[in-house]
C-alpha cells in the first residue's frame, strides 16, 4: 500500500520493539505452534470452532505498557534535517497529574533527560514539548537562509514550519507525512523564535485491537469451496473468501484494503496473479483498466520524486493481464492488453533501461518508501539509478509476457524482439546480482557514478526469479535453501536498517510469503512450504483477518507504521495457497494443469467443488501427500497427464490421487532477525576522509570508484588526492555484516569539469528563487523551453559523467506525479534519460543535482539538448516541469 497516504502510526514503546531498532536484534516471543483447529502461541489462542467460526483472546503487546522514555526530533518543512540520523532526543515522560513539560530544546542540539528507573506512562498524559527555534530565524534574518547540520540550505521563503516527529504516539517517524499532522507542527504565535506544542500520549484511542471472533456472515457459494480434514485451514480460507467479497468497491473494482480505498497498479497487479484472475476476473479487468492512461499507457502510482521512471514496477500490470486471459481466454481482453504493455514497455526502453547491465532501473518493486530499503542519503534521482532484483524480475516477466501475446496474436517479430529483450535482463540479473558466497540474489546496485551490490536479501525479487525462472534449478534451490527466513516469516529484506521502524523494513508481509511459498514448492522445499503456511495462517487466525503486515521481531501487527485489515493481495495469497500450491493449479494460453503439493499438514481428505476455468466447472478431489501424481482422473476415466484443455465446458469431477511419496528433506536458513550497523557519514578535509564512530562497528572499508582501496579500524582514512573519483565508506560489525555504503563523495579535477550556466532568468511564476549559481535559470515545460541545447568543448577523450542542477517545486519528495522527464541528446544522438524529481511542494530554492549519464566522448565540440520526447511523458501528463540552473560535465 502507498505510504503516503493518511496513516495511523504505532511504534511499540516496550523493550522488545526499542530492541528491534538495535543491532543484532533477536527474536523475544516464544515459538508458535499450528494444530489442526488452532494456533498458539505463547499465552495467545486462536481456535476454529468450525469451519465457520474462529475466536482469538490476541492482544498486541503494544496495548499492555507504554514506555515513559520517549525519542523524538525536529523537523524544518517536515524533513529529517535537525541532526544525523540515528541521533534523537531522548526524555523520560514523568507526569505529574497527568501533565508533563520538556525543557526548552535548542535545535540542533541534543537533549538526553532520562531516568534510570523504568517508568510507565500514565494513560492519556498530557506533554508540551518546547524548542528554540531563535537561531533559525536569525539566520533567515542575515542571510535569508538556515544551514542545517548537513550543510543544506532552507531558504526563508520556502520555510513551511516545523514539526516533530517522534516515535511514541501521536508522533510518527514518518517524515514525509509530518505536514499532514497538524498536531505535530509546532507553534509559534509570537513569533519570538520559542515554538510549543501539546500532545496526548497513551491515549485510550491509539490503542489497536482486534475482534474477539469472525464468523462468516456473507453467501460464499459462488466461488470455489474448499473443505478438508484440517479445521484451521478451512476456515481462513472461508474467512478470506469474505474478505474477498469485501474488496471490492460499487464501481466493480478492487478496495486495496479496509483502510485504504481506491486502486493501487501493483497491489491489483500481485493480488490477480495470485488468485484474482480466475476468481473475480471481470472485477480484475475492470481494475487493471482504471490503472491505463488516455495513451494506453500503464500508470505508475504515485510515489517516490513523483513517480514514473523513478518508480518503475507498473510493469507487473503485464504479467497480472496475461493472468487473466489465460484463466479466461478472453481474445479482445488480450488484443487491449498487448497494446498497453507495448507502448509502456516501448517508454520505458527509452527511459529506464541500462545498455551497460542489461537491466533496469528504478526503485524496488512494492518496497516504496525509500529509507524503509535505501540508505537515507538516497534521493530520488539516485533511487531512478538503482537496479534493483524485484524490479527487474517484473520486468523480465513483462517482456516474456509480450512476447507470449504477440505470438498468439502472430506478431512474431515483436515475438522475438521481446523475448531477446527478456533474455538481457535475465543475463544482467544472474551477472550482477548473484551473490555466490550466500546462495541468493543481492537486494539491489546502488550508488552514483559507480554502482556497488547491496548485499541484503530482497524476498518478493527472490521468490519472483525462482518463479519465472530467471534463476536456473540449481540456483532456485539454493535461493530457498539460503535465504534468511526469521521465526515468524520470510521479512521483506535482510538484514534490517537500524533507526527505522518497521515497515518494509523489519517486517513480514502475508502476500510476499505466499509468493515465497509458490517458488519453494517449484523448488520442492517442504520444509519451506511449510513455514511459509504457519508463517500466513498465524497472523490471519490470531488478528482474524489478512493484515497488510506485521513486525517481523515479535510478529505483532501494531508495531508497523501503517496496516489494514482485509487487505487485497494478503487474502489473494491465502486462497493461492489452497489453489496455486495445495491443488497446484495453473494457467496457460491453452490449458489448465494441476501439479499438487501436500505436506503433511493437510492429511486427509481434500476438495474443491465448484472452481470455474472458462466455459467449465470442476469438482476436484486430492487424496495423499506428497507432490508425486499416482492417477489423474477425469469423469472416472485415467488420463496421463494431469492438464485440461482449454475447450473444456459444463460440469466435471476430477481425481487426483498422490504417491505418498516424503518429500527429499532441504534445508531452510531460519534465524534469529538481525540488524546492521548504520551508515557513517563522510567528508574529505583535505588529504582525508572522516566520519564519526559508529555504534557498534570493529572496522570500515574504504571504497574508491565502487572498489574497496583500504581498511581501518579509526574513524578517518588518508586519501591520495590524484586518485579521483567517488569515495565511500562502509562499516562493518563484529560479525563483519556490512552496513550501506555513505554517501559518495566526489573528488574530480576542476579543470576537467565544466559546467554551463543556464542565464536566462525565469518570471514564470510566483514563487521568488534564490540558491542557484549563476545569473539565473531557466525554466524547462511542456510549453516553456521543451527543449534546450548547450554549446561545449571537450579538450580531452575520455568517460563523462552528465548532470543537471535544477529544482522541482511541484510535489512532495514522497508521492504526487510530476517528475519532469528529459532525454538526453548529443549531436543529434540518444545517449540517456535525465530525470528531475520532485524536492519539496513549492519548494522552487532547493535545488539538487539529476542522476547523471555517463558516455564516452572524444575531443571536440558537441551540442547537449536537453529534450522532452514523447516517451518523456510522465504520469500527470500536464505538468512536466522543472527549473534548470546548470549543467556539469565531470571527467571520470
Amino acid at each position: 500500500m502507498k505510504y503516503s497516504s493518511f496513516i495511523k502510526l504505532n511504534l511499540v514503546a516496550m523493550s522488545c520493539i526499542i530492541a528491534s531498532l538495535t543491532s543484532h536484534a533477536q527474536s523475544i516471543k516464544s515459538s508458535y505452534t499450528i494444530e489442526n483447529n488452532k494456533v498458539i502461541q505463547g499465552k495467545f489462542i486462536a481456535q476454529a470452532l468450525n469451519d465457520q467460526q474462529i475466536s482469538s483472546n490476541y492482544e498486541s503487546p503494544t496495548n499492555l505498557y507504554q514506555s515513559a522514555d520517549i525519542s523524538f526530533k525536529f523537523a524544518i518543512n517536515g524533513r529529517d534535517n535537525e541532526m544525523a540520523s540515528g541521533q534523537d532526543h531522548h526524555y523520560t515522560v514523568i507526569a505529574i497529574n497527568g501533565y508533563a513539560e520538556t525543557p526548552t530544546i535548542e535545535f540542533g542540539k541534543q537533549l538526553k533527560q532520562t531516568t534510570d528507573k523504568k517508568e510507565w506512562l500514565q494513560p492519556n498524559t498530557k506533554l508540551k514539548i518546547k524548542l528554540d527555534g531563535r537561531e533559525i530565524y536569525k539566520q533567515f534574518s542575515e542571510k535569508g537562509y538556515y544551514t542545517c547540520f548537513n550543510g543544506t540550505k532552507i531558504y526563508k521563503q520556502d520555510f513551511k514550519g516545523i514539526y516533530v516527529a517522534g516515535g511514541t504516539l501521536p508522533m510518527i517517524w514518518d517524515f514525509d507525512n509530518l505536514i499532514q499532522r497538524e498536531a505535530l507542527q509546532m507553534k509559534d504565535p509570537d513569533g519570538d523564535g520559542i515554538f510549543e506544542t501539546e500532545l496526548i500520549l497513551n491515549a485510550k484511542q491509539d490503542q489497536k485491537k482486534t475482534a474477539a471472533e469472525w464468523s462468516l456472515t456473507k453467501d460464499i457459494s459462488a466461488f470455489p469451496q474448499f473443505k478438508s480434514d484440517f479445521t484451521l485451514a478451512n476456515a481462513i480460507y472461508n474467512m478470506s473468501v469474505e474478505e474477498m467479497i469485501k474488496a471490492v468497491e460499487p464501481d466493480s473494482t478492487f478496495r486495496t484494503g479496509k483502510e485504504w480505498a481506491g486502486v493501487w497498479t501493483r497491489d491489483i497487479s500481485y493480488s490477480i496473479i495470485l488468485s484474482m484472475a480466475y476468481l473475480q476476473p471481470q472485477v480484475a479487468k475492470n481494475s487493471l483498466l482504471k490503472k491505463v492512461n488516455k495513451k494506453k499507457r500503464i500508470i505508475q502510482d504515485t510515489g517516490t520524486g513523483g513517480a514514473y521512471p523513478a518508480s518503475t514496477d507498473r510493469m507487473i500490470w503485464a504479467v497480472a493481464a496475461w493472468e487473466v486471459y489465460t484463466a479466461t481466454g478472453d481474445k479482445d481482453w488480450l488484443e487491449l492488453a498487448y497494446e498497453i504493455v507495448k507502448n509502456s514497455i516501448d517508454d520505458d526502453l527509452l527511459n529506464c533501461y541500462d545498455p551497460i547491465t542489461g537491466m533496469v532501473k528504478g526503485e524496488s518493486s512494492f518496497l516504496d518508501w525509500r529509507e524503509q530499503t535505501y540508505p537515507k542519503w538516497m534521493q530520488p534521482a539516485d533511487i531512478y539509478e538503482s537496479e534493483c532484483l524485484g524490479t527487474n524480475a517484473v520486468h523480465f516477466q513483462a517482456n516474456k509476457v509480450l512476447s507470449k501475446m504477440a505470438k498468439v496474436l502472430n506478431h512474431g517479430d515483436v515475438a522475438t524482439k521481446h523475448e531477446a529483450i527478456a533474455d538481457k535482463i535475465k543475463t544482467g540479473i544472474n551477472k550482477w546480482l548473484w551473490m555466490p558466497d550466500k546462495g541468493y540474489y543481492a537486494q539491489f546496485l546502488y550508488g552514483r557514478n559507480n554502482k556497488i551490490v547491496s548485499p541484503k536479501s530482497e524476498a518478493l525479487g527472490e521468490a519472483l526469479c525462482v518463479i519465472f525462472g530467471i534463476a536456473d534449478k540449481q540456483k532456485s534451490a539454493s535461493i530457498i535453501a539460503n535465504t534468511p527466513q526469521t521465526e515468524f516469516g520470510i521479512s521483506c529484506i535482510y538484514p534490517q536498517i537500524p533507526n527505522i521502524p518497521p515497515y518494509h523494513n523489519n517486517a513480514v508481509w502475508p502476500f510476499v510469503q505466499t509468493y515465497w511459498a509458490i517458488a519453494s514448492a517449484k523448488t520442492g522445499n517442504a520444509n519451506a512450504v511449510i513455514e511459509s503456511i504457519k508463517s500466513i495462517y498465524r497472523p490471519a487466525a490470531l488478528f482474524l483477518t489478512n493484515k497488510e503486515n506485521f513486525v517481523a521481531d515479535n510478529g505483532d501487527f501494531a508495531g508497523t507504521q501503517i496496516n489494514s485489515s482485509n487487505m487485497l493481495w494478503s487474502l489473494s495469497g491465502n486462497l493461492a495457497l489452497i489453489h496455486k500450491i495445495i491443488f497446484g493449479i495453473s494457467f496457460q494460453a491453452d490449458s489448465i494443469s494441476f501439479k499438487p503439493f501436500v505436506p503433511s499438514l493437510y492429511t486427509g481428505s481434500l476438495k474443491l467443488n465448484h472452481f470455474k476455468y472458462r466455459n467449465a466447472f470442476l469438482d476436484i478431489e486430492l487424496e495423499g501427500t506428497g507432490n508425486q501424481i499416482q492417477s489423474f482422473s477425469v469423469d472416472g476415466k485415467t488420463q496421463s497427464n494431469s492438464n485440461l484443455p482449454a475447450s473444456i465446458s459444463g460440469n466435471h469431477r476430477i481425481q487426483i490421487k498422490l504417491s505418498n511419496q516424503p518429500f527429499t528433506t532441504k534445508p531452510i536458513n531460519k534465524t534469529s532477525n538481525y540488524t546492521t550497523v548504520a551508515n557513517p557519514i563522510a567528508i574529505i578535509d583535505k588529504t582525508t576522509i572522516q566520519w564519526k564512530e559508529i555504534e557498534g562497528a570493529v572496522s570500515y572499508k574504504i571504497l574508491l570508484n565502487g572498489k574497496m582501496v583500504g581498511t581501518t579500524n579509526a574513524n578517518h582514512y588518508p586519501i591520495i588526492t590524484s586518485k579521483l573519483g567517488e569515495y565511500q565508506v562502509i562499516a562493518l560489525d563484529k560479525k563483519q555484516v556490512p552496513s550501506f555504503a555513505s554517501e559518495p563523495i566526489a573528488l574530480y579535477d576542476k579543470n576537467t569539469t565544466i559546467i554551463v550556466e543556464a542565464e536566462q532568468q525565469n518570471t514564470v511564476s510566483s514563487f521568488s528563487y534564490q540558491g542557484f549559481t549563476g545569473s539565473g535559470f531557466v525554466e524547462t515545460s511542456k510549453t516553456n523551453n521543451p527543449s534546450l541545447s548547450f554549446m561545449i568543448e571537450i579538450k580531452e577523450d575520455g568517460n563523462y559523467a552528465i548532470d543537471c542542477r535544477y529544482s522541482n517545486g511541484n510535489g512532495p519528495i514522497n508521492t504526487e506525479n510530476k517528475c519532469a522527464i528529459r532525454s538526453l541528446i548529443i549531436n543529434k544522438e540518444l545517449k540517456g534519460t535525465i530525470i528531475l524529481p520532485h524536492r519539496g511542494t513549492k519548494e522552487w530554492s532547493n535545488w539538487g543535482y539529476s542522476n547523471s549519464v555517463i558516455t564516452n566522448l572524444k575531443k571536440g565540440n558537441y551540442t547537449i539538448q536537453l529534450s522532452l520526447e514523447d516517451h518523456n511523458e510522465n504520469m500527470n501528463q500536464v505538468i512536466n516541469q522543472a527549473m534548470l540552473d546548470h549543467m556539469r560535465i565531470i571527467k571520470l
